[in-house]
């Protein structure tokens, strides 16, 4: 990568750093992506699903199969402590999840497919609100997607050092629901519990009756997670209350589990409620599907990533990643795979995402640019001929 491409990119990166904004409201960081992406001449640019950003990179062949490369923009509400001179200047506002990185390596990989173009047309995508899991669903909304054929996204990561990629078919990220459960009795005085239709007890049964789920009903080869986050109930320490409520997630690998674990979640909820004279009503709401990694996708990115930067340093995941993340609304209607990519020195420590302390080595940033236009050119040589 020319050394003016690279001073830019980071340059880029910092800005974006400093200046973070929230989930649909990244007003000036879509202004400045516009900027830079203007500079490349791309063949079509426009503003998308709020404030998001796609520029059209004219490929080789006209008529050849598009695909496309996703970066989002958004960042989190915490406030930033990692004492970087480039540290956010939006209090309360922070690039916690390296989504200004993932940014710039998408206007990295928009410079490298300018001046090497893919066999056809590259769409890069720079999505908003990710974060809360809205932006990639809004993308495919506005209908710019639709010919596209595959794509490709990535992760900053740093259980991963610099130099090291994860692209593997399968599941890479779970899906992520959250369900809601109010328990309505009948209240009384702390005193006289017979009178009652405790909620309280009532709860603390389902509580623990939901936490068989996992252990009981999913298979033991298949990962889920059945968490409860929030409880509220009562008001003085001498009355029964009439109604409870819990908060919870749900995270599944597949299609299957995720459906299994909403019905039994419903199921043992009712069921006890009924047991306890309470009635429960139980409401879902539907986050991101999980991440599954089409086959061929995956091959396009491990083969990308082993040319440039040798067969080694395409590693595993070596977990199971219960966490979500939208880019899984692109892959059910687009073949795509979702690349992690190793973001610390190797004497650094490893700082999970979405702290207050996160960052990310930048050479990160060339890594993610080269080897998504190189899962492009790929993805695009390989379309093109089947087409002919």
């Amino acid at each position: 990568m020319p050394d003016a491409l690279r001073e830019r990119l980071v340059a880029l990166r910092r800005d974006l750093h400093q200046n973070p904004e929230l989930s649909f409201a990244e007003h000036r960081t879509g202004d400045v992506l516009v900027r830079e992406l203007e500079e490349l001449s791309p063949s079509r640019l426009d503003r998308v699903a709020r404030t998001g950003v796609i520029a059209r990179i004219a490929g080789r062949e006209r008529g050849a199969p598009v695909v496309a490369i996703r970066g989002d923009i958004d960042a989190l509400p915490i406030q930033e402590a990692t004492g970087l001179a480039f540290a956010s200047t939006n209090a309360g506002v922070m690039h916690a999840c390296g989504h200004d990185v993932h940014a710039t390596w998408a206007v990295g990989a928009a410079a490298l497919l300018s001046n090497a173009p893919a066999a056809g047309d590259v769409l890069i995508v720079l999505q908003p609100a990710e974060e809360i899991g809205e932006g990639a669903a809004a993308v495919m909304e506005s209908g710019q997607l639709d010919d596209v054929r595959a794509i490709f996204g990535a992760h900053v990561d740093r259980r991963f050092t610099v130099g090291q990629v994860v692209a593997q078919a399968g599941p890479l990220a779970a899906s992520a629901d959250v369900f809601e459960i109010v328990l309505t009795g009948r209240g009384a005085h702390g005193a006289r519990p017979h009178e009652s239709a405790d909620p309280i007890v009532c709860m603390a049964a389902v509580i623990s009756a939901l936490q068989t789920i996992v252990s009981r009903r999913v298979n033991p080869a298949t990962p889920a997670v059945v968490t409860i986050g929030m409880v509220n109930a009562g008001t003085a320490s001498n009355v029964i209350p009439e109604r409870a409520e819990l908060r919870g997630t749900l995270r599944a690998t597949d299609h299957d589990t995720r459906a299994l674990l909403q019905a039994e979640v419903r199921e043992i909820s009712t069921h006890i409620a009924a047991a306890h004279h309470v009635q429960a009503a139980v409401t879902f709401s539907a986050g991101v599907p999980p991440v599954i990694n089409d086959a061929r996708a995956a091959r396009w990115a491990s083969d990308a990533a082993a040319e440039l930067l040798g067969a080694a340093s395409v590693v595993p995941l070596g977990i199971t990643n219960m966490a979500g993340e939208d880019f899984a609304w692109y892959q059910r209607q687009i073949p795509g795979c979702f690349l992690r990519v190793g973001a610390r020195e190797h004497d650094e420590l490893v700082i999970p995402a979405h702290s207050p302390q996160f960052d990310v080595s930048e050479e990160a940033i060339f890594v993610g640019a080269a080897v998504l236009a190189e899962c492009a050119r790929r993805a695009s040589a390989e379309l093109a001929a089947e087409r002919k």
